[in-house]
């Protein structure tokens, strides 16, 4: 029944999405001096590896890059806006979606259980749990799971992350949520451009 549904796993359309990254990067990519931005394969990655991306969220992006700035990661902050075609898209706000999630954590957790190895953890002192280790390691054995049953691969994940203190007192928003997106296949990134940000 779960394979029905894939024509329905297809984005119909663009989406503007932003990357925060050091300026001289941005430029590089912006100018053709550079073929594209990097894949990411940090253990915390938590939608799996691949290029990530901020939805329609330009001042996020550069907010992320600020605060790499002060751990001299990144010398000067910079905002890369691209056009997005998500194509095949294992999108998380969709029920099936968060369901072959879920079917790849049981797996995932029974091959653990089965080499009597601890499995991961999301780690962190805030109720996000920014050290998604164990969000990564299952959507990359979901993707990896169907590499092996040679079904569609996906081109992008897409998912909501609830980041940060609470907006107000009770409330159900937290103050630096956004949505987030993993590219894992480069040819659904359209073109790059230069964010107009108000003056």
């Amino acid at each position: 029944m779960d394979r029905l549904w894939e024509l329905y796993e297809y984005q119909p359309s663009f989406i503007l999405a932003f990357h925060g990254c050091d300026k001289t990067l941005g430029e590089a990519v912006l100018r053709g001096k550079e073929s594209g931005l990097h894949w990411s394969e940090k253990e915390y990655d938590w939608l799996g590896h691949g290029i990530y991306f901020w939805e329609g969220n330009p001042s996020r992006a550069f907010n992320w890059a600020e605060e790499r700035k002060k751990s001299k990661i990144i010398k000067t902050p910079f905002v890369l806006g691209a056009i997005l075609d998500l194509k095949h898209c294992l999108d998380l706000f969709d029920s099936d979606g968060l369901q072959q999630v879920s079917d790849a954590y049981s797996t995932l957790k029974q091959a653990f259980e089965a080499s009597n190895t601890p499995i991961l953890k999301n780690v962190g002192a805030t109720p996000d749990k920014a050290g998604r280790r164990l969000d990564c390691a299952v959507i990359n054995a979901l993707h990896q799971y169907r590499k092996n049953q040679e079904f569609l691969s996906y081109d992008s994940v897409r998912g909501p992350f609830l980041e940060g203190p609470e907006l107000y007192e009770g409330a159900g928003f937290r103050r630096n949520s956004h949505i987030q997106i993993c590219v894992r296949n480069e040819s659904c990134i359209k073109g790059y451009f230069r964010p107009i940000f108000a003056k």
